[in-house]
């Protein structure tokens, strides 16, 4: 842009890949009818997200992005590309061209021309070796054994995304970026911001972390009636941020939703994650929110100033899944009179079996609705708390690199049909992959970020 604009507004439509996928419908009406430059952007990539999709492209070359991409995307396509409204997401997961591939489907599908670009190299599997990776980790030593990798992903900044709009992006898809980056870099593409001016970065990333988790900073996680009303759960509106070329940023959300935007609303995501509160470390500046004013202009209307920054960090954080095994979990209920008894009965049964059966597997048991998550793994505790209750379902869990014991375990749950106590019913039962996760720092010369375009070369 040759004369940067005075504001520009970002959205967010999505915190998480099971997000909802309607909540982009009311964003786009608020912002379809305005001049400025307008953003929607979507943080669906936590760590497992990424390393399951890792795994999924494995098997299928043609996936491994977010399978909600098309839930998303399809409620808001056609006006977001009629009315000029970009859309960023890291739904692209471990697959970022087949996800730019899958939407210039849509779009051709409703007869439309969508510019997309693809942003790539946050993927270091085949860049490092375990060996590699094993002297990079950070606090912890899981990789010391150089176990087989299932995913390495580099966490990268903001840059490629203000290139790609740049380059006149409608649509940009990244997979592993800081979160806060996805509305840092459109912000850097608006106003023109220099990549070491540390104050308007800091500003342009705090704007991204209170908006990533979407409807966190509207009232949505923050709820808890009779503490902390929050209207309209059931339309709750998911955030937009304007911000302004000195890095002025006002929280709010789409007319006519539910939930709330102030001080409350807005300090909670402002802490979310933040381990110290001089040195939030992201790939693009290190923020520092010590200074950080919030008041409320007016109703869903939250100002934030005084954001600081600092060089970036000289290593990128990488995190690195490997294989943990499996885990097996067996639930079954105990109803009416006596049911906490007869509960408490098929968990002293069942890891009495195991303990002969499989003496080294390590059982946990939890009645849930009398003592589940403050339980423990050698029931102590829930002896001495459980209560007399109408409805009690036990569950248990365990976890090994073998399935064999875990099967056993399943079917001694299951075997409690006619093996007693009375009245159990309902049993379920599954054994799913394990991932562990480990941090690394990955100097930035190793890290190589890229960024083309759907049906053109280079």
């Amino acid at each position: 842009m040759t004369t940067p604009p005075k504001l520009a507004f970002i959205g967010c439509a999505a915190g998480f890949a099971a997000d909802r996928t309607d909540a982009g419908i009311a964003i786009v009406r608020q912002l379809k009818g305005r001049t400025e430059p307008r953003f929607l952007i979507y943080e669906t990539l936590g760590e497992r997200t990424l390393a399951l999709s890792q795994i999924e492209r494995r098997r299928n070359p043609a996936r491994g992005y977010n399978p909600s991409l098309e839930r998303f995307i399809e409620p808001i396509l056609s006006d977001c590309l009629a009315s000029g409204i970009r859309i960023v997401g890291n739904f692209g997961a471990a697959n970022p061209r087949a996800a730019g591939e899958r939407l210039a489907a849509m779009a051709r599908s409703l007869g439309l021309r969508a510019r997309i670009a693809v942003v790539e190299g946050d993927d270091l599997s085949s860049v490092l070796s375990p060996e590699e990776f094993a002297a990079r980790e950070t606090g912890g030593a899981l990789l010391k054994t150089k176990p087989a990798i299932i995913a390495a992903n580099v966490y990268l900044g903001a840059a490629p995304i203000a290139e790609a709009l740049d380059r006149g992006a409608d649509i940009v898809v990244t997979g592993r970026v800081g979160d806060p980056s996805l509305a840092l870099g459109p912000l850097i593409h608006c106003f023109g911001w220099k990549p070491d001016d540390w104050r308007r970065l800091a500003c342009g990333t705090l704007a991204g972390h209170l908006l990533e988790c979407g409807s966190q900073v509207t009232g949505g996680y923050f709820a808890d009636p009779g503490f902390k009303d929050v209207p309209g759960m059931d339309t709750l509106g998911y955030p937009i941020a304007e911000i302004d070329a000195e890095g002025g940023i006002v929280i709010t959300k789409p007319e006519g939703t539910g939930g709330r935007v102030d001080r409350r609303t807005v300090t909670e995501q402002l802490l979310y994650e933040i381990h110290d509160p001089a040195a939030y470390l992201t790939p693009d500046v290190v923020l520092d929110i010590t200074g950080v004013e919030l008041s409320e202009e007016g109703r869903d209307r939250v100002r934030v100033t005084g954001a600081s920054g600092k060089p970036r960090p000289e290593t990128l954080k990488a995190t690195v899944c490997i294989d943990s095994g499996l885990l097996a979990e067996a639930e079954i209920s105990y109803a009416g009179p006596n049911a906490a008894a007869r509960a408490r009965l098929a968990i002293d049964t069942v890891k009495a079996r195991m303990a002969r059966r499989a003496p080294t597997l390590r059982t946990r048991a939890d009645a849930i609705g009398v003592m589940s998550i403050h339980g423990d793994t050698d029931g102590t505790r829930l002896t001495n708390s459980m209560q007399e209750s109408a409805d009690v379902r036990v569950r248990f869990a365990a976890e090994a690199m073998e399935r064999e014991p875990l099967e056993l375990l399943n079917l001694e749950v299951e075997a409690l049909y006619c093996a007693g106590p009375a009245g159990g019913g309902g049993v379920r039962t599954r054994i799913t992959p394990r991932l562990a996760s480990a941090s690394c720092l990955i100097e930035r010369d190793r890290v190589r970020s890229t960024v083309s375009f759907i049906g053109e070369a280079g």
